[in-house]
């Protein structure tokens, strides 16, 4: 998988993508969340995410307080141990790892803790969420860190279109 590549599309392609989200916001079609769940279904048979892994490479979720008591006792560790050796706080006050690329990344790009990986992990990039519009920042940000994401607003681009 080509991240350049898509880094470069995303980013020429952003005014664009940002015009066709804004416009899903002031009118959305009556079946959007359906458009959006076949998309995004459409765009994960195409796409694997193991073949990439960057955004476990580039940017680290947030984890709220039940993501951290999971996984600590995943862990087998003290929720305060587990926070000492893999987590700080952000500027904005909020839980992050330490360091990237994500400790838990395998080589092989699959997650040492998949099966109680925290919620911001398990929901990116957000494709397949109700009133997509209510995340258009986010999705511009996703598009240029995950080709999925870059292939599901191209996709949705033309799906809404149709």
């Amino acid at each position: 998988m080509d991240l350049d590549f898509y880094k470069k599309q995303a980013l020429q392609k952003q005014k664009e993508h940002k015009k066709f989200l804004d416009g899903l916001k002031k009118k959305p079609p009556k079946n959007l969340d359906y458009i959006v769940q076949e998309t995004h279904e459409e765009v994960f048979d195409e796409v694997d995410c193991l073949q990439c892994a960057n955004c476990c490479k580039t940017t680290g979720p947030l984890y709220t307080e039940k993501d951290i008591e999971r996984i600590a006792k995943y862990l087998r560790m003290k929720q305060s141990d587990f926070e000492a050796k893999f987590l700080r706080v952000d500027e904005d006050n909020d839980k992050v790892l330490q360091n990237l690329p994500c400790f838990f990344l395998n080589n092989d790009n699959t997650c040492s803790i998949y099966e109680v990986r925290p919620k911001a992990c398990r929901e990116y990039p957000h494709t397949d969420r109700k009133k997509i519009y209510q995340i258009n920042h986010l999705m511009l940000k996703n598009t240029v860190i995950c080709p999925a994401a870059f292939e599901f607003v191209e996709k949705m681009m033309k799906n809404v279109t149709k």
